[in-house]
């Protein structure tokens, strides 16, 4: 089984606002807006991230998931983990895992060559987990949440090449991995740091303690970059600098390592 780390989404309170930061900051490109996530209550922007990518979601009504989100966790953050599974047998197969981990269902789509299905965040203690899976399995091009291909010329890698891991944090780490590894049917291993994590195709989820005061939930993302001097000086000019490894984007953490 091929497991990806295909998009990341965030949830914000000013959509506009948070897309100028991440293009900016980040050097990436918008390449597509959803109409269809209006019927969740919701605007919002894709941006890639190499060949994977990164949405960033706001409400534009009252009493939606994702309002409630961001009251919850008192501004800006992290919402989503969203993987490309390689055939849709693994796909049931692990949405019939994470049910049988007493994780439920919050919502499903398919069609013909598509299927998702976002696993609930209060059940999984950090996020959504979505599992997708599309009928041609290519982790490098077609991408229906960004409507499929026509995206290929916005790539732009100079400054970000990629996601390479993803930072959720819980009251008891060990925990929180072990059933996001249960979920994931990948084996959680401690990095160099003693920090449990979970192995993607591409990328690594690592779980760590709370310590900002803003509870469970994705509180981080590690990238690598090409030209680190445009990120610090970038964020710095939007006050976004926190040391030369680390800026803080959306009431997320960007945690730079060197491509």
């Amino acid at each position: 089984m091929t497991i990806q780390l295909r998009q990341i989404c965030l949830v914000a309170n000013d959509l506009d606002a948070v897309v100028d930061d991440l293009c900016s900051i980040l050097g990436i490109n918008s390449c597509y807006i959803d109409p269809g996530v209006a019927k969740f209550g919701l605007a919002n922007n894709l941006m890639p991230v190499g060949r994977n990518f990164l949405e960033v979601v706001s409400p534009i009504q009252d009493n939606t998931a994702g309002g409630r989100y961001l009251e919850r966790r008192n501004g800006d953050g992290g919402y989503m983990v969203i993987t490309q599974i390689d055939s849709l047998a693994e796909q049931q197969r692990l949405r019939q895992r994470a049910l049988d981990h007493g994780v439920r269902v919050a919502h499903e789509h398919s069609n013909e060559h598509w299927t998702l299905t976002q696993l609930h965040p209060g059940d999984l203690k950090a996020a959504f987990l979505e599992l997708e899976y599309n009928s041609g399995a290519d982790f490098e091009g077609h991408w229906d949440p960004v409507g499929g291909k026509g995206w290929e010329d916005k790539v732009k890698q100079d400054v970000t090449t990629n996601f390479v891991g993803v930072e959720l944090q819980g009251d008891d780490p060990e925990a929180l991995a072990n059933l996001w590894s249960q979920c994931m049917d990948q084996p959680v291993v401690a990095n160099t740091q003693g920090q449990p994590t979970v192995q993607m195709n591409n990328a690594v989820i690592r779980f760590v303690p709370v310590t900002d005061g803003r509870g469970p939930g994705l509180g981080g993302l590690d990238i690598a970059v090409a030209n680190r001097e445009h990120i610090l000086r970038e964020a710095k000019a939007r006050d976004c600098y926190i040391s030369d490894d680390l800026v803080m984007i959306c009431g997320t953490r960007w945690y730079l390592s060197d491509a």
